[in-house]
């Protein structure tokens, strides 16, 4: 099953990344901006997803309490960057077992626990990307110029997905002869579980904060690159982008994130001249300095990666 996986979202990554170089094939070399306008706008898309991700970290450490866990906040905010280090440098989102796993040794709560509070931020984070493109699609964008159907499809689809999650859920919970996975899935349902009432409000208004912040990245790039978005296609853009970047991929979600990327820039009205410039820079932004950032932290307080290495090696021994 692993292989077969491995295969699939690799094949899903190349096909994406082959039609997106096809397409920037085909368009004009892209033009990186320089005037001082420009490059203040560069410095204020670094700076906003600094605050994005410092939220995000804030946003890991409210699960964490909520659930009954105990972690210091130095260790999220630090393996908050780790993560995204690895997301982009691992396939298949490998930087979300990468966080547990270095967390689970310097705190008493369990890797499977841990896992649990991060399939509870991709389930906030799924229900908050779908609330933005239902507000877009029906609230904000009525006669504009952004099709419609194409945020109520995504939106539709996520929420079918969700449903089909739960339905899941309930058949595990209940069926007698699946007692073995039930034993296995609890302790990754008890973050999930833990939010759910007043107490899940606080971590799901961050979730909309956290995308918010994250479309005034889109946002500011594009006005680097004087693409002409208005900060309502950001958030449409910003939507499509993360909900394709959910799936398990190549590293950095090469292929996937492009195509996204590039099929939201077209959605609104976009010229192919400026995507191109746009993509290269947005992906500078969104990936580089978090990374360098992200492996100075691995090394400097985790050990780096043969410390990594080593610890993936005892959690293998001991399955």
């Amino acid at each position: 099953m692993n292989r077969r996986f491995a295969f699939l979202q690799i094949a899903i990554s190349v096909t994406a990344l082959a039609a997106v170089v096809w397409w920037a094939s085909r368009q004009e070399a892209p033009q990186f901006p320089h005037s001082a306008g420009a490059l203040a706008w560069l410095v204020a898309a670094l700076a906003i997803y600094a605050v994005a991700t410092l939220l995000r970290a804030e946003r890991w450490q409210r699960i964490i309490a909520v659930s009954g866990l105990e972690a210091r906040r130095r260790d999220v905010v630090g393996l908050t960057l780790v993560g995204y280090m690895g997301n982009n440098v691992l396939p298949a989102r490998a930087g979300e077992m990468l966080r547990v796993v270095l967390l689970s040794r310097r705190s008493a709560a369990g890797k499977r626990q841990l896992l649990g509070t991060v399939v509870c931020e991709r389930v906030l984070d799924a229900l908050a990307l779908g609330v933005i493109l239902v507000v877009v699609a029906y609230g904000l964008l009525h006669g504009a110029r952004l099709p419609s159907e194409r945020p109520l499809v995504v939106a539709g689809a996520g929420i079918v997905l969700v449903a089909l999650a739960i339905a899941a859920l309930q058949l595990v919970r209940r069926h007698p002869a699946l007692g073995r996975v039930r034993e296995v899935v609890r302790p990754l349902a008890q973050a999930p579980r833990a939010l759910v009432g007043p107490q899940g409000i606080t971590p799901f208004f961050a979730s909309l904060a956290i995308w918010a912040l994250e479309a005034s990245v889109y946002f500011a790039v594009a006005e680097a690159v004087g693409l002409g978005i208005d900060p309502i296609d950001s958030l449409y853009i910003v939507a499509i982008t993360n909900l394709f970047a959910m799936l398990p991929a190549a590293p950095g979600y090469v292929g996937t994130f492009d195509a996204a990327v590039l099929f939201g820039v077209k959605a609104v009205g976009g010229t192919a001249g400026l995507a191109l410039s746009y993509l290269v820079l947005l992906r500078f932004v969104l990936f580089v300095p978090i990374t360098l950032v992200g492996l100075v932290v691995l090394v400097a307080r985790y050990g780096g990666w043969a410390a990594l290495r080593a610890a993936l090696r005892v959690e293998a021994s001991k399955a």
